[in-house]
């Protein structure tokens, strides 16, 4: 069968300019490889991720008693359903590399607060400026069994996201959205989360 390149081109052009978050041009599921894993490992002993660690630390406690004085790169997001951070990586000298790896840290230590992973993968679409890229980890609470008939629900659904512009880190996101049902206990507080995250 012959393939008319030509069409299959401008298919692709035309696949990649329709592309939106809903409808990626790409989406895979992401997978490290063992060159990777062996970095990441190295990267979390290093003075790098202290540092990265310890910021985040000290900007929460200055968000938990001066909110207005905490650093221009960072907001806290704080609504009834809502908790979690935003870090404007495109105002500061971090690598995408330090970034990701950050990403796969906070996702480490969400789960070792009895979490499972519910899918980890990224997507890439088109914007007017820019082609977008977000790695996401979403994470989900371990149930167990029901306690006075309502389920625990920890923290709510964790979502942690990167977002990249053509393909240079500009954001990354944690953000822990709680669930308003009969069927669950109230969530446990967000300044809990934050310090198992951080510790």
């Amino acid at each position: 069968m012959q393939i008319n390149w030509w069409q299959y081109l401008r298919g692709l052009f035309q696949e990649a300019e329709q592309s939106s978050p809903s409808q990626p041009v790409i989406h895979e599921v992401i997978a490290r490889s063992e060159a990777e894993k062996a970095d990441y490992t190295q990267w979390k002993e290093a003075l790098m991720r202290r540092r990265l660690i310890n910021w985040l630390s000290d900007q929460y406690a200055i968000f938990s008693v001066l909110p207005a004085d905490i650093d221009e790169a960072l907001d806290f997001l704080d609504t009834p359903s809502s908790k979690g951070f935003a870090v404007h990586f495109y105002k500061t000298n971090y690598t995408r590399r330090e970034v990701i790896f950050l990403s796969e840290y906070l996702k480490e230590q969400v789960l070792a607060l009895n979490y499972r992973s519910q899918i980890s993968d990224t997507r890439t679409y088109n914007r007017p400026q820019w082609v977008e890229t977000v790695e996401r980890h979403y994470l989900k609470p371990r149930y167990g069994a029901p306690i006075a008939g309502k389920l625990k629900q920890r923290f709510g659904n964790i979502t942690i996201e990167v977002l990249l512009r053509n393909d240079q880190v500009h954001q990354l996101k944690f953000r822990a959205t709680i669930y308003k049902d009969h069927l669950f206990h109230a969530p446990e507080d967000f300044h809990e989360l934050m310090q198992s995250i951080l510790d």
